[in-house]
C-alpha cells in the first residue's frame, strides 16, 4: 500500500481514504469472501440499535436506471448480539482498517445507551450517528431536522465515550451546514455526508411501488454531485472538522472530487454492492491517479476545490 494515500480522521490513521459505507459493509463478516477488507481504509458497519429490529417488508431493494433504491427499515440484530457476536469477529479479522459503528434509535436517548454498551468493546475506533432516521417519540421528524433532539442525542452520546463521533446528515437538510456546526457544538468530532434521498420508484406492471415499504432511500451515481456539494458547504463553515463524503462514488476521480471539496475520506456504497472488488479498484486507482498528477501526499487534495469568483 502506497504511503502517499495515508490519512488521518478525527485523530484516526487510515492507511488510505477509501472506507465502505454503512448498510454496503454488514459487519464485516459478510464480506470477507467477496471483498479485499484490508486494502481499505475502513469501514463504518450496518446500523445498530438497543433492540433487534426484524426491518421493511421485502423487497427491500430494486434498480432503476437512475440507480437504487432500498427501504431496509433499519434491520440489525440488536446491540446485544452485536457485542456478542460481530465485534468479536472484527477485532480477529479485521487489521488495518479502522471501523466506525453506526448508530440508530427510536428516540434520543437510545443513541446514548448503544454508545455507553459498544464503547469498551475491542472490534471498533469510533462511532457514526445516524441521525436522519425518524424519531418515533416526536411524530417520526427525523432527528437531524430538530434541533433539541439532535442536541440531546450528541450529548447522550458524547458523554458515553471518548471515541470519534461522527454525526450522519440528511442531503434533504435545507441548511446542511448549520446543522453540521450545531452537531459540532454538541460533541460531535466529525460530520458524514451526505445520506441517501427519499424517493419513489413505480413497477408499472403491477401499478404499485417498487419495494415493499413504498418508498425509500435513492442512492448511485446521481448522488454524487448532491454529495460533493454538501461536503463543501460543511468544509467552507468548518474548516477545521473531519468530513467523510459519501454519494454516488464509482470511480477515483469521483473521490478525488470528494476530496478536493473538504472531505477527509470518501465512503463507497452502491458501487461496492454492485462490484466487491470496485472499492478496492478505487484504492489503486486513487494511488495511480495521485502518481500521475505529481501529489505527493492525497492529504495535500483536501479543501483545494478553487471557486470560482
Amino acid at each position: 500500500m502506497s504511503a502517499r494515500l495515508e490519512t488521518t480522521l478525527a485523530g484516526l490513521t487510515l492507511q488510505n481514504p477509501i472506507l465502505l459505507a454503512s448498510g454496503t459493509a454488514a459487519y464485516g463478516r459478510e464480506l470477507a469472501d467477496v471483498m479485499p477488507l484490508e486494502s481499505l481504509g475502513g469501514f463504518v458497519t450496518k446500523a445498530v440499535s438497543l433492540e433487534p429490529r426484524p426491518g421493511a417488508p421485502a423487497p427491500r431493494v430494486g434498480d432503476f436506471p437512475g440507480g437504487m433504491i432500498n427501504a431496509v427499515g433499519l434491520a440489525n440484530p440488536g446491540v446485544e448480539a452485536v457485542l456478542a457476536e460481530d465485534l468479536p469477529w472484527i477485532a480477529a479479522h479485521v487489521r488495518r482498517p479502522r471501523v466506525l459503528v453506526n448508530v440508530v434509535g427510536r428516540e434520543a436517548g437510545d443513541f446514548g445507551q448503544v454508545v455507553a454498551r459498544l464503547d469498551g468493546a475491542a472490534g471498533h475506533q469510533g462511532f457514526e450517528l445516524n441521525v436522519s432516521c425518524p424519531n418515533v417519540k416526536q411524530g417520526g421528524l427525523e432527528f437531524g431536522a430538530d434541533p433539541a433532539a439532535l442536541d440531546a442525542l450528541i450529548r447522550g452520546a458524547r458523554a458515553a465515550t471518548r471515541k470519534p463521533l461522527f454525526v450522519k446528515l440528511s442531503p434533504t437538510l435545507p441548511r446542511v451546514a448549520e446543522v453540521a456546526q450545531r452537531a459540532v457544538d454538541a460533541g460531535a468530532d466529525g460530520i458524514t455526508v451526505i445520506n441517501t434521498i427519499p424517493g419513489l420508484v413505480v413497477d408499472v406492471e403491477r401499478r404499485r411501488p417498487l419495494i415493499g415499504f413504498g418508498s425509500g432511500g435513492v442512492s448511485g451515481p446521481g448522488l454524487l454531485a448532491v454529495g460533493v456539494l454538501a461536503v463543501h458547504r460543511v468544509r467552507q463553515a468548518l474548516p477545521a472538522v473531519p468530513i467523510i463524503g459519501a454519494g454516488g462514488v464509482q470511480h477515483a476521480t469521483d473521490a478525488v472530487q470528494y476530496l478536493m471539496a473538504g472531505a477527509h475520506a470518501v465512503a463507497i456504497g452502491t458501487a461496492g454492492l454492485a462490484d466487491p472488488k470496485l472499492p478496492a479498484r478505487v484504492v489503486r486507482e486513487l494511488d495511480a491517479w495521485c502518481a500521475r498528477h505529481g501529489v505527493a501526499r492525497v492529504t495535500d487534495l483536501i479543501g483545494t476545490l478553487a471557486w470560482p469568483t
